[in-house]
């Protein structure tokens, strides 16, 4: 809608016209004028500190930077079926990933972008009835499709969470470990996400990123849904984490380690 659709007409118009049309118009484009400056005022977004807005996204991306990295799209519940696909196994060795966590029985441990549970499931088998996973997910269709497949596999031991884009909703203080597989990348609030992963966090807990290897060309993922050890590593201290360990025995992922830092406890931000 253009602001001032009448000053070109009033412009054009012919010296006959009787001054008071001509007054009548000029009031009507001032209403205007003014109607538009407030619709813009309301609908300018809130200011980010983290963030830059970029005028243009790419193909893959949001046109939103934290930290100089684009943050990529979000996968959507449709895609479910691509996180159970049979090659799985094969392509990503999930079993040499959970084997990696160190994981003991009666611990809590938290699935962030939990989906359609295919780690769920495998987290489930190792804390055993003593423990508990929190899984967690945006997307109420993704819940839907995970509390099916717990229930075909008889699984009681899960908590499923609707988190926020900036929160994942888990009480302060109550997870062993938190386990992201290839959805921090997604995050939309990536500093308010991770300030709360970090309050979630019991002492001595840990927080893991699994990664697509954005070093490594021939992994065949789009690059916006890859991560570098050094990026992970950037954003994983200014959020108030410490570098613990790694993990490099899988055929496409980066798994790295993190706890909260001694020296730089975030404090939560409201949300935007």
């Amino acid at each position: 809608m253009t602001c001032d659709p009448f000053l070109k007409s009033v412009n054009s118009m012919p010296k006959t016209l009787s001054f008071t049309l001509l007054v009548a118009v000029l009031v009507f484009s001032s209403h205007q004028k003014t109607y538009c400056a407030e619709q813009t005022a309301q609908t300018k977004p809130a200011k980010e500190p983290h963030y830059q807005i970029m005028p243009r996204a790419s193909r893959d991306g949001i046109g939103k930077f934290y930290q100089d990295r684009e943050i990529s799209q979000v996968m959507g519940h449709m895609g479910a079926s691509w996180l159970e696909r049979a090659g799985r196994q094969n392509e990503e060795r999930p079993d040499l990933l959970i084997d990696s966590l160190g994981i003991q029985p009666g611990q809590i441990v938290a699935d962030i972008g939990a989906g359609s549970g295919y780690f769920t499931r495998r987290l489930s088998a190792k804390v055993g009835q003593e423990g508990r996973v929190m899984a967690v997910d945006i997307q109420p269709e993704m819940l839907a499709i995970l509390r099916r497949s717990l229930t075909a596999a008889g699984i009681s031991n899960v908590t499923m969470i609707l988190g926020k884009e900036t929160s994942p909703n888990l009480p302060p203080n109550s997870v062993d470990l938190v386990l992201m597989v290839d959805v921090y990348h997604e995050f939309s609030f990536p500093h308010e996400m991770m300030t709360r992963i970090h309050s979630a966090l019991k002492p001595g807990g840990q927080v893991v990123w699994v990664e697509y290897r954005l070093e490594d060309p021939t992994v065949p993922i789009k690059l916006l849904h890859k991560m570098s050890r050094q990026q992970v590593h950037k954003e994983a201290t200014f959020q108030g984490f410490e570098f613990v360990r790694s993990y490099e025995g899988l055929p496409r992922q980066h798994v790295l380690f993190y706890k909260k830092s001694s020296n730089d406890v975030p404090t939560p931000t409201s949300k935007p």
